[in-house]
């Protein structure tokens, strides 16, 4: 299971104007974090209640990595009201992710 995928096209609608904070995972494929990491957001994702969660494919949505200034992954950014709320590079165990949502 994993995080529902978001992209530059849908980006404002689902991140940016979301009422709830949303937590965006930078990710690729090939990266080793990136498929440790995956699993915990996909739990995360399933279990959201207050907030929202969307995976972006570093490789497909270079104008969002640019955008956001991402130049690692992976990368979660937390967004409340169309902002930057949180940032953290790098993978974390569940319960510290869930922190960057408090």
């Amino acid at each position: 299971m994993s995080a529902p995928s978001v992209t530059a096209k849908d980006f404002e609608e689902k991140v940016l104007k979301a009422k709830e904070p949303v937590l965006v995972d930078f990710w690729a494929s090939w990266c080793g974090p990136c498929q440790m990491l995956s699993p915990i957001i996909g739990e995360i994702a399933e279990e959201a209640k207050d907030f929202k969660v969307y995976a972006v494919n570093a490789d497909e949505e270079q104008e969002l990595m640019v955008r956001y200034g991402v130049r690692a992954i992976p990368t979660l950014i937390v967004f409340k009201d169309g902002q930057i709320y949180k940032q953290n590079t790098g993978f974390l165990p569940k319960e510290q992710v869930l922190e960057l949502l408090k």
